[in-house]
């Protein structure tokens, strides 16, 4: 019986590729230019296909392998041969044994037929989208011809398990019952939930709920920028301004929306696979009230200065603690801005104010010691914790967003904020 070695082509100036997946397995029958593996190299994925018809007899790689051209990848049975074999008339003497034998081989052909079927088509693309949010890319069922997998079959799927945790958390939630009155182990006092909390913590639960989140923590280098900041005198009455380094922050995040537009989106549709992007900048600024945190919009903050930006974020605190904001005001934003730069503390997860798709945590500021042009120096380092949503934003988008704010902040910030 002949045999057929498959190796790796030319796959380009590439050595040492790693496989990250197998799409077929030992017994299978295969077709010319059916897909047999997948590589993944730092700048693309490429399903590597079969250059013949046949079976496979032996496998030859694995999960993990690096492969370079001319890898020997699997051994092919010629096709033609295998159905000769098993069409073959047996001979009298031998009829029970071959037909235990042809029975077998039926068995074999039929088991590795339903492994087939598990295999879903999908392009290198839509594979790594699915790696990234943590989907088996073979228990997503495809829309189109011949069940292969799109992007938008992925996100339907992550949109059904979410919907699906979020059934099995009430079901549970409705069946835990509490042994105990907290009475019986001390005092205690029965308090009413602020209004302004209780309407939050909807929204806030289905932010966290239905919006895959990841957070980037990070550092801005913004020692000139406050030396800059603590330097502002009126020029009438000759006092120092007081300027928050949040209006410089609101200035710069502008900036960056203007270079990432996928940070100035929302997901209206994502059965349609549609995504609004907008062509306004209005900042959610998270102010914390004693009536709970509230948001409200510092609208086209890209047409202001850095005075009016903060003139605008101390009457938008005052309207909130003062509860005359207008309920219109905490809608309709760009991205949203939550500073514990006040209280303390340095990196933490905010939760995406929904329909937004990311939040930028700011911590307290503080002197460190940053080893810079060949020797130590103390410079200010503000943290930095962006959350966002993976399914518009990926984590090489989200770092590029946050270098771009970083520069915006960093020595250069008057050049770059034209303030």
């Amino acid at each position: 019986m002949s045999e057929i070695e498959i190796k790796v082509p030319n796959i380009g100036d590439f050595k040492d590729v790693e496989v990250i997946e197998v799409l077929v397995s030992e017994g299978q029958t295969l077709k010319k230019n059916d897909p047999l593996i997948t590589i993944e190299s730092d700048k693309s994925s490429v399903e590597i296909p079969s250059n013949f018809d046949g079976k496979i007899k032996t496998l030859k790689t694995k999960v993990g392998d690096k492969v370079s051209e001319g890898d020997l990848i699997l051994i092919l049975e010629n096709i033609n041969e295998v159905q000769k074999k098993v069409e073959k008339k047996p001979e009298i003497k031998k009829e029970i044994k071959k037909t235990q034998e042809i029975k077998l081989e039926t068995q074999k052909i039929s088991t590795n037929q339903n492994k087939v079927l598990n295999i879903s088509s999908a392009s290198p693309k839509v594979r790594k989208f699915a790696r990234e949010l943590g989907v088996d890319i073979n228990q997503v069922a495809g829309s189109e011809r011949k069940g292969r997998v799109i992007e938008r079959d992925v996100k339907l799927f992550v949109a059904s398990k979410s919907n699906n945790l979020v059934n099995n958390e009430n079901k549970s939630n409705e069946k835990i019952k509490q042994e105990y009155s907290h009475s019986e182990f001390g005092e205690v006092e029965i308090k009413d939930i602020p209004r302004v909390k209780k309407l939050s913590s909807k929204y806030l639960m289905n932010s966290w709920t239905n919006i895959p989140h990841v957070t980037n923590h990070d550092e801005a280098d913004i020692t000139e920028l406050e030396e800059f900041r603590t330097s502002l005198t009126d020029i009438y009455t000759g006092e120092k301004k007081k300027i928050t380094p949040l209006a410089f922050i609101v200035k710069a995040l502008t900036a960056s929306l203007k270079k990432f537009p996928n940070f100035n989106s929302s997901i209206d549709d994502i059965d349609g696979g549609k995504m609004t992007v907008k062509k306004y900048y209005h900042i959610g600024i998270a102010v914390d009230t004693p009536h709970g945190l509230m948001v409200p919009k510092l609208r086209n903050a890209d047409n202001k200065n850095i005075n009016l930006i903060s003139s605008e974020l101390k009457n938008l605190s005052d309207q909130c603690r003062n509860l005359k904001i207008d309920k219109k005001e905490l809608f309709g934003g760009s991205m949203t801005i939550t500073s514990l730069g006040g209280i303390g503390g340095s990196f933490f997860t905010p939760i995406i104010n929904f329909p937004e798709v990311a939040i930028l945590g700011i911590g307290r500021s503080e002197k460190k010691q940053v080893f810079l042009d060949g020797k130590f120096v103390t410079r200010t380092m503000l943290p930095l914790s962006l959350s966002y949503d993976h399914r518009i934003i990926d984590g090489a988008e989200a770092a590029r967003f946050n270098n771009e704010l970083k520069e915006n902040l960093g020595k250069n910030f008057a050049y770059k904020l034209a303030i």
